[in-house]
C-alpha cells in the first residue's frame, strides 16, 4: 500500500517574528499533517523593501537563516505575512518548481501567482483577488486550537475550577490596537457587563488579559468584576490557563479587537459572546464579527447567556483541505 500525497509530502512551516503569524502557520501545517520541519527566519534591515523588489530571493534575511534553507527542498512550504512571501517564493524557485507554497494572507501583487494556494480572510478579500483561481477565502484565521488540544487541556486542569460556582465565564481581553483605544472606561463596561451576567446566572469569571490591555485597563476589570473570579493578568508567573480557560468555560466571553483571539474562542463548541462597541473596533473588523454571526459561530455580548448547538470554527482544516486536493490533482497528472 502507498503513501497518499497527504501522508508522504513534508512540510516545512516559516515561522518569524511574529507569534500570531506563527500560530497560524503551525496551526495549519498540524492540520495537513505529515514530516513537519520548522524553519525560523530572521530578518536584516532590507525586510523593510517592497517585496517587488525584494522578487523571489534571500534579500531581507540574515545568514544564519540562508544557512538552514537548503536542499533537499520540501514538497510544501506553508508562510504567513508580506516579509516572508520572497522567501517562500525563493524555496520554490530553488526547487524547480516542485514544491508547492501555501501564503496565509495576501503577500501584494508581486510574485502573487508563484502561489499555489492563497488564503484569505473573507472579511480582507478584494472581490478581484478572492477571483484568482489560487485564492481560497476562509473565516478568521487559522490557529493550534482544536478538539484534540482542548480534550487535553481539559484533564490536565480538571479539578482546577471545581471550587467556582458554575457557570464558569471565560473573559479573553485583548486591548489596544495601532488605530483604536480600549480605555480604563471601556474595561469599566465590559467587567460590568460580565459581572451582570456573573450575576443573574449565578455564576463566577475567568479572566485572562493580553499584552495590549494596560495596567490601568486590567486594574478596572478587577475592580468591575466580582468574585469568585479567576484571574491571570498578563506577565504573572505560573502557567497561563488561557487554554484551558477555552476548554473548561460555559461561555465565552471576548473582546473583538483581535481576529485571532476571536477564532481561538470559536474553534471551542461552547456559546461565544462578543464585545464590540462601535467605537472601539475598525470597519474591518467589524465585518468579521458579523460574518461569525451569520455563520452562528458567536453573538453579540448581551444581557443573558443563552446555550445554543454551533459548529466548531476550524479554518486550518480549510486550508489543509485545499492543500490536499492541489497535492491529489498534482499526483495524477504524474
Amino acid at each position: 500500500m502507498t503513501d497518499s500525497p497527504q501522508t508522504s509530502a513534508t512540510v516545512w512551516a516559516l515561522t518569524d517574528d511574529r507569534p500570531g503569524n506563527n500560530a497560524q502557520v503551525l496551526g495549519v501545517a498540524q492540520a495537513f499533517g505529515g514530516p513537519i520541519e520548522e524553519k525560523a527566519i530572521r530578518y536584516s534591515a532590507l525586510a523593510r523593501l517592497p517585496n517587488l523588489l525584494r522578487g523571489a530571493s534571500l534579500i531581507g534575511v540574515d545568514d544564519e537563516t540562508r544557512a538552514h534553507l537548503s536542499a533537499p527542498w520540501p514538497d510544501v512550504v506553508i508562510a504567513a505575512g508580506r516579509r516572508v512571501a520572497p522567501v517562500a517564493r525563493w524555496i520554490k524557485r530553488q526547487s524547480q518548481g516542485k514544491t508547492k507554497l501555501v501564503q496565509i494572507m495576501f503577500p501584494g501583487h508581486a510574485g502573487a501567482k508563484d502561489f499555489d494556494i492563497i488564503a484569505m480572510p473573507a472579511h480582507d478579500a478584494k472581490l478581484k483577488v478572492s477571483l484568482w483561481p489560487n485564492v481560497i477565502t476562509i473565516t478568521g484565521a487559522p490557529s493550534l486550537i482544536t478538539s484534540e488540544l482542548l480534550s487535553e487541556e481539559a484533564v490536565q486542569w480538571k479539578g482546577n475550577f471545581d471550587s467556582l460556582p458554575r457557570p464558569l465565564i471565560a473573559v479573553i481581553v485583548g486591548g489596544a490596537t495601532r488605530r483604536k483605544n480600549f480605555s480604563p472606561v471601556d474595561a469599566f463596561d465590559l467587567g460590568g457587563q460580565v459581572a451582570a451576567l456573573a450575576k443573574v446566572s449565578g455564576g463566577s469569571v475567568l479572566l485572562t488579559t493580553s499584552r495590549r490591555t494596560g495596567k490601568s485597563s486590567e486594574a478596572a476589570l478587577i475592580q468591575t468584576i466580582p468574585e469568585p473570579c479567576q484571574t491571570f493578568l498578563w506577565g504573572q508567573d505560573g502557567e497561563n490557563p488561557y487554554r484551558a480557560f477555552l476548554a473548561l468555560a460555559d461561555a465565552i466571553v471576548v473582546t473583538g479587537d483581535s481576529v485571532s483571539m476571536c477564532a481561538e474562542a470559536c474553534a471551542t463548541k461552547t456559546p461565544v459572546y462578543i464585545y464590540a462597541p462601535a467605537q472601539s473596533v475598525s470597519a474591518k473588523h467589524a465585518r468579521f464579527h458579523q460574518e461569525l454571526y451569520d455563520k452562528g459561530y458567536a453573538r453579540p455580548l448581551g444581557k443573558t447567556l443563552e446555550g445554543w448547538s454551533r459548529p466548531s470554527l476550524n479554518p486550518a482544516e480549510d486550508i489543509a483541505v485545499a492543500l490536499r486536493r492541489v497535492l491529489s490533482a498534482e499526483s495524477t497528472k504524474g
